[in-house]
């Protein structure tokens, strides 16, 4: 089945030179306000990390900070928060991005950090970064078909100030939308405000997150264990999608009540807190992605995040997904690395970026990440981990949003949204 593009008159030169301006400008716009906010948001969320470590009782008050969030949404008049899935369609229809999504994500997700939830960050930068964009453009007057470009460049600002990766960011705006097509009109703007927000969160200390890992000797049982990881962690990713929207539906169903729905989640937390007697699993846990990269993981690490996860973003609290399906990737590599002929650290690295493109379905970012975040080592292994785990995750997504424009298997365009 082919694609009907329909066919309009090539611009002059000039044209092109004028768009180049133009798209640059507002892109250094987005870059400068979406990196500032978001170096904001980066910093508050490491000091209310800091102090939640330093104060372990205030996991006690989760409930309540749940109580807290629910109550700012139906202020706000926002009762079914739709999030990323929002953002994801903004980019492709008309559907609008409240300017209120902004302020209500950043108090939430700070809010469920500094009490113990248990979430990511970049998930909600996206939403960030597409609230600014948009706004950005409704400021400007900017025409909806180019206002959609100014949620992606708000979007990769958003990422690549937060995670410190700014190639990956830039894709990831234009994969994430509509897999098998990308939409490159965006590729100009996208990379200025990405690399803006980059230079400003460094500037201002938000260090990039960076890790050393030894080349992966290209031979045959490392490749062998490399296929078989990567095939597990396309099952985990299904698996982790498949938990989070599961524990939300059942959630919802029997506890319809969202302010006591919110209530029982911090209590759910608290108590497999004590349960477990551990705290790895609140907050982001980058402390732990980091040590699995060194080689270390507890070998249920990975389970036990899922759940705290689940228990978290299922119930009613705010943050993003990303950072948690890092931590299940690199400590199940870890854990597993043993029965595969894989060195730990290798493992932890391959698995981590082959989880993101399971449950993202977006392999060129998946490859770019590595790359940026791994220092280019082993590229073809990474590769290899991407692609196997794209091909075998299906259609199953964070983000229900999401469009699968091509199949996976077959060289035909499909049309179908994500599980």
């Amino acid at each position: 089945m082919e694609l009907q593009i329909p066919q309009k008159p090539i611009p002059r030169t000039g044209y092109y030179l004028y768009m180049f301006c133009r798209f640059t400008a507002v892109s250094i716009i987005v870059g400068l306000m979406v990196g500032t906010v978001t170096t904001v948001f980066g910093h508050l969320l490491l000091a209310v990390t800091d102090f939640r470590t330093a104060n372990t009782w205030i996991l006690w008050l989760l409930p309540f900070a749940g109580l807290f969030i629910v109550f700012c949404y139906r202020m706000t008049d926002t009762k079914t928060p739709r999030g990323t899935n929002l953002v994801i369609e903004a980019v492709r229809s008309e559907d609008r991005i409240p300017a209120k999504m902004a302020p209500l994500i950043f108090v939430s997700t700070v809010v469920t950090h500094l009490f113990g939830g248990s979430a990511g960050r970049e998930g909600a930068a996206l939403q960030l970064g597409g609230s600014i964009g948009q706004l950005i453009g409704d400021i400007f007057k900017t025409r909806e078909s180019k206002k959609h470009i100014l949620v992606m460049c708000g979007m990769s600002a958003a990422f690549s100030a937060l995670f410190g990766t700014p190639v990956a960011a830039t894709v990831f705006a234009l994969e994430l939308a509509n897999i098998g097509i990308m939409c490159y009109s965006a590729l100009v703007p996208c990379t200025v405000s990405a690399i803006i927000a980059f230079s400003i969160a460094q500037y201002s200390g938000l260090h990039a997150e960076r890790f050393h890992i030894s080349e992966i000797p290209f031979t045959a049982p490392i490749t062998a264990g490399v296929v078989v990881l990567s095939i597990l962690c396309a099952g985990l990713s299904i698996l982790f999608c498949a938990t989070l929207k599961r524990t939300a539906c059942l959630a919802q169903r029997f506890l319809p009540n969202q302010y006591l729905r919110v209530f029982a989640g911090g209590l759910l937390v608290i108590a497999m807190t004590y349960i477990f007697n551990t705290r790895d699993y609140l907050g982001s846990g980058m402390d732990i992605i980091e040590e699995a990269l060194q080689g270390s993981a507890e070998p249920w690490a990975f389970i036990l995040k899922l759940v705290f996860t689940a228990a978290t973003l299922g119930f009613g609290f705010k943050g993003g997904e990303i950072i948690p399906t890092l931590f299940v990737g690199a400590t199940f590599g870890c854990a597993i690395s043993s029965l595969l002929g894989l060195n730990p650290a290798s493992a932890a690295a391959i698995a981590m970026i082959a989880m993101f493109c399971g449950v993202t379905n977006c392999p060129l970012t998946a490859l770019l990440l590595a790359c940026e975040v791994f220092g280019f080592v082993s590229p073809a292994m990474f590769l290899l981990g991407v692609s196997v785990s794209y091909m075998l995750s299906g259609y199953y997504s964070l983000y229900s949003s999401q469009k699968i424009v091509y199949s996976k298997t077959h060289p035909a365009v499909i049309n179908r949204t994500a599980h």
